[in-house]
């Protein structure tokens, strides 16, 4: 297990605008033991501010909750310090909507090639922009590895002052989303004026005719504009299912369903009719898989470890994530500034 050296140790200030707690919840020093540091505060938002670096050289990341990637590996040269921040969404349950509730409080992992944490500090966060994302196992805080979610590694490009609040969930469909009331009747509520809502639903509209899933579109994007947010529809990612001449050009892996539903080109339509944003991630991810080709491409699913070729891995999640972040800064959808490139 790795060792870390801790020279300031945790304060958590929790303020007035978070719910009532008991004062022993947010008054004592934070527990850092081994690779983990945990902090007894309420569902919420919080900025995390850490200052890394020891005496030799090191690299350090950060991960939390529900494998959340918070931040990437980070270098700080020997007898130097390095400082970096960002925010994180605490909720219950912490990770998938219908799954666990998990463990109270925030919980980070200390990690990376060569960790050294020299200090953290965790700040109630306020006035901050959060990014929800509607979505489907493709997107989810997945629980257990070598599974992983693009949304699930989303956060670790963005900086202090957006935060990630994953509601995706492993199966679901633009009719049960709309259908659970742990889903979109949880979300909806939570969200304020400015605050993004990236919607990718389709790997499970397999029965869903065309009406039904462009209604259910519609339903969300509206839904979404009637809190205030700003809505921005994703199509979905694509299956690792090639053509004997090395393409996806089938409808396998271009998500068209056993009715003949073409599920990007109804994102796209309803996109375009509504005047939403729109990240085509279908076109992004055909790109880059048809680049590395059969063999090059397996790395980026779980072909390897479960002949899976629609599920990713933490690599594949990890460069999805980053199509996003790239989407997301050319659309003037998140500060330049507050997005972490490279």
């Amino acid at each position: 297990m790795r060792r870390f050296s801790i020279a300031v140790v945790a304060a958590v200030a929790v303020g007035s605008a978070l719910p009532s707690v008991p004062a022993q919840a947010h008054s004592g020093l934070a527990q850092c033991a081994a690779d983990t540091c945990h902090f007894d505060v309420p569902p919420g938002t919080y900025h995390v501010r850490v200052v890394l670096g020891g005496a030799t050289a090191s690299a350090t990341s950060v991960s939390g909750e529900t494998r959340r990637a918070l931040l990437p590996e980070t270098a700080a040269p020997a007898g130097e310090r390095v400082t970096r921040s960002f925010t994180v969404n605490v909720r219950t349950p912490e990770g998938e909507p219908t799954g666990p509730d998990g463990t109270p409080g925030l919980d980070l992992r200390i990690g990376g090639s060569a960790p050294a944490l020299a200090g953290i500090r965790v700040t109630p966060a306020r006035h901050t922009r959060q990014i929800f994302l509607v979505g489907d196992s493709t997107v989810c805080d997945q629980s257990g590895d070598p599974y992983s979610g693009w949304g699930q590694r989303l956060p670790q490009y963005l900086r202090e002052g957006v935060s990630v609040a994953n509601y995706a969930d492993s199966g679901e469909n633009t009719v049960s989303y709309l259908g659970n009331p742990k889903l979109w009747a949880t979300v909806r509520p939570l969200i304020r004026p400015g605050d993004l809502v990236l919607v990718q639903l389709a790997h499970n509209d397999k029965t869903t005719d065309e009406a039904t899933y462009r209604a259910n579109l519609e339903t969300l994007v509206e839904g979404v504009r009637a809190r205030g947010g700003q809505p921005v529809l994703v199509t979905p990612i694509v299956r690792r299912w090639f053509n004997a001449d090395g393409t996806l050009n089938n409808g396998t892996a271009l998500l068209v369903n056993g009715l003949g539903v073409d599920h990007p080109a109804v994102t796209r339509s309803v996109a375009a009719e509504r005047d939403v944003p729109l990240i085509d991630l279908t076109a992004k991810t055909k790109a880059l898989v048809e680049s590395l080709g059969v063999e090059g491409s397996k790395a980026l699913y779980l072909y390897n470890e479960a002949r899976d070729n629609t599920h990713t891995s933490v690599s594949g999640a990890t460069a999805y994530a980053g199509l996003v972040r790239d989407e997301l800064v050319t659309q003037h959808l998140v500060p330049k500034g507050k997005v972490r490139v490279g």
